[in-house]
């Protein structure tokens, strides 16, 4: 199976998604609308599309056009039925293009958050994979409300955390791809995000650094699932 993965910004890529779609025997190829070049095959050719985040916010049209193109792809790939999975800014775009708002959250997540499950998400063949109750990573400003017909699969304390919608699609506010190494990159690069949120670079490096196998280990069981899925479907 050929999926294909959606980045937003060089520093926001598949992380341990990636490994677990190479250890399964699939290619995965990456691709940006931003880059203004189509992907190398027809999008009907992909077994599953992954959406990944990025540091712009699901709204900002005005500020990067091609957001536009981007909402109107992912229209059309939920009408079709591919299987996607997106990720951050990817579960708000997907929120988004079927049919629900975006906004501010309350508050930023930034760093380790308790996620718990919905009571139906034991049988969901993704979400269900993981634990009722988990410490989540968490870099976000924006949610999203859920779209008509989708079934909220956990929440935090601030927000919805993952929905899917339809029988092959599934949006995941937490961040199960990354790597200690992508986190690392985001701390170097974000100090004026940070400070005011009272957040210190070094001890959130620290933290990451205790928590990222057991994280990484989730991260490739949710993976896993959405594979399984999209290779079945």
């Amino acid at each position: 199976m050929i999926v294909l993965s959606i980045i937003h910004g060089e520093e926001v890529r598949a992380g341990t998604f990636g490994e677990v779609a190479a250890a399964r025997g699939h290619s995965l190829e990456e691709w940006s609308l931003a880059w203004g070049t189509p992907p190398s095959k027809p999008f009907d050719a992909y077994g599953a599309v992954l959406v990944f985040g990025g540091a712009m916010h699901a709204d900002q049209d005005d500020r990067h056009p091609w957001l536009r193109d981007e909402h109107a792809l992912l229209k059309g790939l939920l009408q079709a039925g591919t299987p996607l999975l997106g990720v951050c800014l990817g579960a708000q775009l997907l929120a988004r293009a079927a049919g629900a708002q975006v906004h501010p959250a309350a508050e930023p997540e930034i760093g380790w958050f308790a996620v718990e499950l919905a009571p139906g998400a034991a049988a969901d063949p993704v979400l269900g994979r993981l634990p009722g109750r988990f410490d989540a990573f968490q870099w976000h400003y924006y949610t999203y409300e859920l779209p008509a017909g989708a079934v909220e699969l956990a929440r935090s304390e601030l927000c919805t955390q993952a929905f899917r919608l339809g029988r092959a699609a599934w949006g995941i506010q937490f961040h199960a791809e990354v790597t200690a190494a992508q986190v690392s990159r985001w701390i170097d690069g974000s100090p004026e995000e940070l400070a005011p949120l009272g957040i210190e670079p070094e001890a959130l490096r620290a933290e990451v650094g205790q928590r990222i196998a057991a994280w990484n280990e989730l991260g490739r069981e949710l993976c896993a699932g959405f594979l399984d899925v999209a290779a079945e479907a």
